[in-house]
């Protein structure tokens, strides 16, 4: 497997809001998964122009292991209130707005980094990153590419009871054996709802608080179920061993409902 890492510069503010927020839209400090794939996704949609988005979606999605993004320079939070239009037409004297508060960061840099299953898509992704406009969470959020689109080579170095140190937010549960400073935050790994499974994952990422300010930290984690791989000259990342068994159970239910239905 190879892996394409890149560094963004922030233009502006950026939120990334939370899936169950609204009201008061709380933003993540990094790119979740489903953000990662959406981007790169959007990215190779705009230089190819030749498909619908949604089938770019898709083909980047089931290309893609593992997706993360870490800070590289401190994060300021601050909320904002907002005024959404909630209608177009009224009577005169009519509300046509609401005030909603949203939360709003800023960092000056980010690293995003994906794995790929195959190489195939690795030469049309890291030219759409160099010719496409990149956004960060929504279109209000300009990026721009802070680096060059590297590809990087990816071994597997788990090793059950093994202790490794990594930048990037790591997969997180009960049981998991972790140290360092982070904060637990809810998020997809995918965009596309296959069947009835959408699940929402919990991931702690690494930052340490002093005040306001939020800086890039790291987390040591002692392996027991997950998996580790190693980018070169990134550094070590963990995924959830049962992410493949996920996706290999959706495969079945597909392949079921078609037999059912071929013998129906």
């Amino acid at each position: 497997m190879k892996a394409i890492v890149f560094d963004i510069r922030l233009n502006s503010l950026y939120s990334i809001r939370m899936p169950f927020t609204w009201q008061s839209s709380l933003t993540y400090l990094v790119l979740p998964p489903s953000a990662v794939i959406g981007m790169l996704a959007n990215a190779l949609q705009r230089y190819k122009n030749d498909k619908n988005p949604l089938d770019y979606l898709d083909l980047i999605e089931n290309d893609v292991f593992w997706t993360g993004s870490r800070l590289l320079t401190p994060c300021i939070i601050k909320s904002y209130t907002t005024s959404a239009i909630v209608k177009w037409e009224d009577k005169i004297g009519g509300k046509f707005t609401n005030a909603l508060g949203r939360e709003f960061a800023y960092s000056r840099q980010l690293q995003i980094s994906a794995i790929l299953k195959n190489n195939e898509l690795l030469d049309d992704i890291s030219k759409a990153l160099k010719n496409s406009p990149l956004t960060c969470g929504d279109s209000e959020s300009p990026v721009s590419l802070d680096s060059g689109v590297m590809i990087k080579d990816v071994t597997d170095e788990t090793k059950k009871d093994e202790t490794f140190e990594t930048n990037f937010p790591v997969p997180f549960t009960k049981d998991t054996k972790i140290e360092g400073n982070g904060k637990v935050y809810l998020m997809h790994e995918r965009c596309l709802k296959r069947e009835a499974n959408f699940p929402m994952v919990s991931y702690m990422v690494p930052i340490r608080e002093e005040g306001k300010i939020i800086s890039p930290s790291s987390l040591t984690i002692k392996i027991s179920y997950e998996r580790v791989f190693k980018i070169d000259n990134i550094g070590y990342v963990v995924t959830r061993q049962v992410v493949e068994e996920d996706r290999a159970k959706v495969v079945g239910k597909k392949s079921r409902k078609k037999r059912r239905k071929h013998e129906g």
